[in-house]
């Protein structure tokens, strides 16, 4: 597998250094050079393999031998120990449930990859890597879990102070030994900046080897594919359209989404569900991308003014903007929104959903009542709702069990340090520590 830079598609390296490097030195971020399709054959069986073969075929296929296949398969059987079930709701509406692993959130499954893959091409005699993480809630906790405790590797996430869940909060900050986290008094957008500021400074780079456990490093954005390819395993109606309502705050679940879509797996259209942060709506609208600063909502997670993986989406489609508005539809959900969204699927269905499959789910709402035609809406849930328990009125939150995992968090104590959001207070920490 060879990759470039969204920047320099003359630029190629090997996926085992692209996961060394985490971003390319020109400051842009790894994509493959090209995406293979998969073959006929593998789509029309699909039905009859399990998640981890699923998942081996479209990691083979990805990574065309930079993995032999026997490690592969351990990589594999390692990081994927429990599933991503498909819940029907109603005859044309489904959940895909990713929040099955240790920390309930779909990061895992990115995360657990990336550490085993990490492990295997780690050159002998390369010193120590810090994992540099800017995280909205879910990606810290998912790749602490996934690091805890590996040796040569010290992981220090950035998280943006009061706009994490209490809950999320608590798996952030309980860890302990190779695991330090960073309270950044701002928002994610200003950890994320923070982050690519580390690694394009030479100085800090001489002094410690960084890579990033984020969406941007290629590692853990490849292996969000296979759940798109389980998802229509088990959907069971290979011959229906499927729409694929994705959750999109940093947009690297969207673009995993577009990778498969790429690789052949047959989608009609993805709906790109926003929250209040609608930067990606508005480029989409007027063809002009202008950040934005993010704001607080229901579905913290989402919090993103400037999504790091909009540059992947814009090079999947060439910058063309009428192409990408073909493949994605766009829809910006409120806090009542969502919250309506929640009510409904728990009168109608009895499922509670998490805020941001809510707006997932209130997002596939208003692209059928536009689109109309017969199709199958998958939403993604992305975690647990009872890592949100504060959002639910009293009927619903009595219906929640809270997992034993997060009743029991790793220390239990608070362990955090408090930073600006100051790129010197940052490099300052990293150079000491």
């Amino acid at each position: 597998m060879r990759l470039c830079s969204t920047l320099d598609r003359g630029l190629s390296v090997s996926f085992a250094e692209a996961v060394r490097r985490g971003i390319p030195p020109d400051g842009g971020l790894f994509i493959p050079s090209s995406i293979p399709v998969c073959s006929g054959e593998f789509l029309r069986g699909i039905g009859g393999l399990s998640f981890q073969e699923i998942a081996f075929e479209a990691a083979r296929l990805l990574l065309d031998g930079e993995i032999p296949d026997a490690d592969l398969r351990n990589i594999i059987a390692e990081a994927i120990t429990f599933d991503a079930p498909l819940r029907r709701l109603d005859e044309s509406t489904a959940v895909l449930e990713l929040f099955h692993g240790p920390t309930l959130a779909f990061k895992d499954f990115g995360a657990r990859f990336m550490a085993r893959v990490m492990s295997h091409v780690r050159r002998d005699g390369d010193a120590g890597y810090t994992v540099l993480v800017a995280t909205s809630g879910d990606t810290g906790s998912a790749v602490a879990s996934a690091f805890h405790g590996i040796p040569g590797v010290s992981v220090v996430l950035l998280y943006p102070s009061g706009r994490v869940s209490q809950i999320q909060e608590s798996q952030l900050t309980t860890f302990e030994g190779n695991v330090t986290a960073l309270e950044i008094a701002g928002t994610f957008d200003d950890c994320q900046r923070l982050v690519k500021s580390a690694f394009a400074d030479a100085r800090l780079a001489s002094r410690r080897k960084l890579t990033s456990a984020n969406s941007i490093n290629i590692a853990r954005l490849l292996p969000q594919t296979f759940y798109y390819f389980n998802a229509f395993a088990r959907l069971g109606e290979q011959d229906r359209g499927i729409v694929f309502s994705v959750p999109s705050g940093n947009l690297g679940n969207l673009t995993a989404g577009l990778i498969a879509w790429k690789m052949g797996l047959p989608v009609v259209r993805f709906v790109a569900a926003l929250n209040a942060n609608d930067v990606v709506g508005r480029y989409f609208a007027s063809g002009v991308y202008v950040p934005g600063n993010a704001v607080t909502t229901l579905s913290n997670a989402m919090d993103v003014g400037d999504p790091g993986n909009l540059p992947r989406v814009r090079a999947l489609f060439d910058d063309d903007i009428a192409a990408m508005r073909r493949e994605v539809f766009t829809a910006s959900v409120t806090d009542d929104e969502t919250r309506s969204a929640i009510a409904e699927s728990y009168r109608k269905f009895g499922y509670v959903l998490d805020p941001h499959g809510a707006v997932g789910y209130h997002a596939l709402g208003r692209y059928r009542a536009l689109a109309g035609g017969s199709f199958a809406g998958i939403v993604l849930e992305t975690a647990h709702p009872a890592k949100f328990i504060d959002v639910y009125d009293n009927e619903v939150r009595e219906s929640i069990t809270i997992p034993e995992r997060l009743q029991v968090l790793p220390g239990g104590k608070k362990n955090s340090v408090k930073l600006p959001a100051g790129f010197k207070e940052l490099k300052a920490f990293l150079m000491d520590s």
